[in-house]
């Protein structure tokens, strides 16, 4: 796995932040969607272009590990590393920020139905 540092946390964090797809591909390959086909049925709307970039990019990072298989037809599939079970856990955290703050949004007194 690549060595990380500071910045190179915060450009995977811009890159979860600024891409509409990123949270789908980590959310089905944690959930145990592994082969691109799949991904590609799972997560409704995105192209393989995409899909493929977004593949491309984590294997990259650190975040999956690209396994080939030796068969014909070729068989790929992509798993998380141990980074990549970090960062979902940071994902984790920052959903139950989230959460949080869309309840304080709903208990203030303007959310509240009359």
């Amino acid at each position: 796995m690549p060595k990380l540092n500071s910045r190179r946390v915060e450009m995977l964090l811009e890159e979860v932040i600024g891409c509409r797809w990123t949270i789908s591909v980590l959310g089905a390959v944690a959930k145990g969607v592994r082969r691109p086909g799949a991904l590609e049925r799972h997560i409704e709307g995105i192209s393989t272009k995409v899909l493929s970039d977004r593949l491309r990019h984590f294997t990259r990072a650190g975040i999956f590990e690209r396994v080939q298989f030796p068969e014909i037809p070729p068989r790929v599939e992509y798993r998380l590393t141990d980074f990549g079970r970090k960062f979902m856990r940071l994902l984790r955290e920052v959903e139950k920020l989230q959460a949080e703050l869309n309840g304080e949004k709903r208990k203030s007194p303007r959310a509240t139905p009359r």
